[in-house]
């Protein structure tokens, strides 16, 4: 495709979003992302199913903010798909709260892509670039995708948040904290694969480690408010013990009083027995936390034959799977691993790894996934026997 030659430098800067986008990341935190746990797939278009995007004529139904965000997602694929077929990058139709939080649970940048299909430059650059195969690899293993019409629902909103001076319009996004979203880099106008591909591999290589030790000094702040709650929790439970203890004893009748003088002094100590349980407890605290910092580094330093790798499975209906192997592991353990799950449906298939494509079948059984260069973390897709490979 034809395009002009433009520095796509890559730049941080931060958006402020909409109030009613704010919204539904309070609500996407508030409620625990519970759409994730019904299976990620059910987000995107799924072709055995019809959803109707408007109530029929003859009867009103009244439609929540909500209700018509969730229609413009399901627009936005509806009006993609119907021009470009369904072989795109994996786009979940979910809110743009909802796609951002999947994304820093998944360690993971946005890669959001605002849509207007009347902009000339919009049919060349879904056609030949957006839906070529280089980038669909490239994206659904690197990025959680997201995409808008720039003119209905939340696309509109993100197009007045980013303010892009012409269309086609890409963003690679980063969480960030309060009203803000972290803009690593735009992208407009038309663009070749290859010209897109570099520009996200860039923008990875030069804001990963950066976002990867803002995220580690995120859990850390974590992990330490966790211990500070728990012996808070420890010097509550305490006091509130020793409050027991004393009412018992004030209401104990004079005579009965009298007659237990050794127990009466001990009143005196509570403050020394309240200061040895927050002291045992802080100790227990730090002795567990002693364990778990072993038994990390245990893992991590173990030899060479026990490194962990990650493989994430996609399944023909849009299901995924992710599971811990060793390196040594061999091709038969992923094979093995997909039949103990027991998923109907699943007869004769090979795997596929993307980027660079590579097919993973009998003859491959023996070599191991660093043989294979399915270590540290890869991504397979399931594809049944008798399925032509593109």
């Amino acid at each position: 495709m034809a395009s002009t030659v433009r520095d796509h430098r890559i730049v941080r800067r931060m958006a402020n979003l909409p109030r009613s986008i704010m919204g539904g990341i309070s609500r996407a935190m508030g409620d625990g992302m519970g759409f994730i746990g019904r299976g990620r797939g059910r987000r995107r278009r799924n072709q055995h199913t019809n959803i109707p995007l408007e109530p029929q004529d003859h009867v009103h139904v009244p439609q929540s903010h909500d209700h018509v965000v969730a229609q413009g997602q399901w627009s936005f694929l509806e009006s993609f798909e119907q021009q470009y077929g369904t072989k795109h990058p994996f786009f979940y139709a979910c809110r743009f709260a909802e796609a951002m939080k999947l994304a820093e649970q998944d360690h993971k940048f946005l890669f959001m892509y605002l849509h207007s299909p009347d902009h000339p430059f919009a049919n060349v650059f879904c056609k030949e670039t957006l839906c070529s195969e280089p980038v669909i690899q490239f994206l659904d293993v690197n990025f959680v995708c997201w995409g808008g019409l720039a003119d209905r629902g939340e696309g509109v909103q993100m197009v007045a948040t980013l303010s892009p001076a012409t269309f086609p319009c890409c963003a690679v996004i980063a969480p960030a904290p309060g009203e803000t979203i972290a803009v690593l880099q735009q992208l407009e106008g038309p663009l070749s694969p290859a010209e897109l591909v570099g520009i996200l591999q860039r923008t990875l290589e030069e804001q990963g480690v950066a976002f990867g030790s803002a995220k580690a000094k995120q859990d850390q702040k974590i992990r330490a408010d966790r211990r500070l709650r728990e012996e808070q929790d420890a010097a509550y439970l305490a006091a509130l013990h020793i409050d027991k203890e004393k009412e018992k004893l004030n209401n104990l009748p004079a005579r009965e009083i009298a007659q237990k003088p050794v127990e009466a002094p001990n009143t005196r100590n509570y403050g020394k027995l309240m200061n040895n349980f927050i002291n045992v407890t802080k100790q227990n605290s730090k002795v567990n936390e002693s364990i778990r910092e072993k038994r990390d580094k245990g893992i991590a330093n173990k030899g060479s034959e026990s490194q962990p790798t990650q493989i994430l499975i996609r399944f023909p209906n849009g299901e995924r799977r992710e599971h811990t192997f060793f390196y040594t592991d061999t091709i038969q353990s992923i094979f093995s691993y997909i039949d103990s799950l027991g998923l109907p449906g699943i007869g004769n298939y090979r795997l596929i790894s993307n980027f660079p494509r590579r097919a993973y079948g009998v003859d491959q059984m023996r070599m191991t996934l660093k043989e294979t260069g399915l270590y540290p973390k890869a991504t397979l897709f399931l594809e049944p026997l008798g399925t032509r490979v593109p």
